[in-house]
């Protein structure tokens, strides 16, 4: 078992302070969560050990170095932070990950994704489902399970918050991604049978469904579509531009705050007003 965030040199630990657990902290949406949150929590972050961890995707994740960036852009801001290596597909790691947040954990924000596969749908073999469904929906389950038990387990349940950063493709089918497209959608139900599941404990489970934000994978998408830039997307929007991370991320704090202790098993469209 990980040891609890330690304190930094001559600093003393508020043990009043919360703590939130980010998975795919490193660059993108995770990033903009993490340093959203900084003010307010002290965190831990975990994203892939190596950016060529899962085997045939087309394109790299983020690296150690930039975990590292954010971990200190975060101190900057107020908060004590762990960073980790963590493959969100082994339950280990995202164990290993949660026990880092000891007995202060009450938000946990399952970020991590990819884009594993396109193509015609009729083409998508059992291995491009896997890999999709490993990432988007067996991350967000990993996540859940380690998570949700320390949770019910604190004297306040109801101060804690789970929420899965999911995507547009959650509620809506889309060309080319078909494996993708299943797995999100996959996780917006796991997310709606977790909320059913805590019932009245007063722990919320709710997913952000983002459009189409600049990060590394929707230039992958992009890539999918035989685009010459991700900016080709804003035109599905009727913002009539791509989104920001950090405009994401706004949408995850607020659902991590006790302003949303009414809200749970939603699917928060953060959008731009997405099109299709």
């Amino acid at each position: 078992m990980t040891a609890a965030i330690p304190a930094s040199p001559g600093s003393v630990v508020d043990e009043s302070r919360p703590v939130a657990v980010i998975t795919g902290a490193a660059r993108g949406i995770g990033a903009a969560v993490a340093r959203q949150l900084a003010g307010d929590y002290d965190l831990v972050l975990g994203d892939v050990p190596d950016p060529c961890v899962v085997s045939d995707l087309g394109y790299h994740l983020a690296t150690l170095a930039e975990l590292d960036e954010v971990a200190d852009a975060c101190r900057a801001l107020g908060a004590r932070v762990t960073a980790r290596p963590c493959d969100v597909r082994s339950p280990a790691d995202v164990d290993a990950l949660v026990a880092a947040a000891g007995d202060r954990l009450v938000a946990a924000v399952a970020v991590a994704g990819v884009i594993a596969a396109d193509g015609p749908a009729w083409e998508q073999t059992p291995a491009d489902l896997d890999r999709d469904l490993a990432v988007n929906l067996h991350g967000v389950a990993n996540l859940a399970r380690a998570a949700v038990p320390r949770m019910l387990g604190r004297a306040e349940a109801s101060r804690c918050r789970f929420v899965a950063v999911v995507s547009s493709a959650g509620e809506r089918g889309l060309p080319r991604l078909a494996s993708y497209v299943a797995a999100k959608h996959a996780a917006l139900g796991y997310i709606r049978a977790l909320a059913a599941d805590l019932g009245d404990s007063g722990i919320t489970a709710n997913a952000v469904l983002p459009g189409s934000t600049r990060t590394a994978l929707l230039t992958r998408t992009a890539r999918a579509y035989g685009l010459n830039s991700a900016d080709d997307f804003a035109r599905h929007q009727r913002l009539g531009r791509l989104l920001e991370p950090e405009e994401v991320a706004a949408a995850v704090a607020w659902l991590c705050s006790a302003a949303a202790s009414a809200t749970t098993g939603t699917a928060f469209a953060v959008d731009g007003g997405f099109t299709g």
